[in-house]
């Protein structure tokens, strides 16, 4: 059960909704029945599905851009289209932060980057951080 908790919390916490899953991590992490490589696992393919979600979305939504009520203008669309250009596909190595990692990978579904190109950079920026954060407690409880 704590993989599935793992996993649908990561899952949630990539998608537009305000949640973390770093507790949920970390406090089944110090249970002796749960694996730390399985809930690492987890948690990093949930969080990329949830950031394949926002993708999605961003393909769906850009159909509406010559609309008038569209959120985002031409001159910032075009703005957005450069610096993720400049950066191309290893800004999505950065879709793990916080807030703006959202925007990276709705960003990226709106320019259509191609899913061969997304999955994998995205998993290795969301797997190195779940590692990194399960590194830092064992290190910090262990000493």
């Amino acid at each position: 059960m704590s993989y599935l908790i793992v996993f649908g919390t990561a899952f949630l916490s990539a998608t537009i909704l305000p949640l973390g899953s770093e507790a949920f991590l970390l406090y089944y992490a110090n249970e002796a029945v749960s694996s730390v490589v399985w809930l690492w696992f987890f948690a990093s393919v949930g969080n990329t599905l949830g950031a394949l979600t926002n993708w999605y979305l961003g393909r769906f939504i850009s159909r509406f851009e010559t609309k008038k009520w569209f959120p985002v203008s031409a001159t910032s669309r075009q703005r957005a289209e450069r610096v993720f250009n400049k950066y191309g596909y290893w800004s999505l190595l950065f879709t793990w932060l916080p807030v703006i990692g959202d925007g990276i990978s709705l960003i990226a579904g709106v320019f259509h980057t191609q899913i061969r190109y997304f999955l994998p950079f995205v998993f290795v920026g969301k797997a190195a951080r779940y590692g990194f954060i399960l590194w830092g407690q064992s290190w910090f409880l262990n000493g």
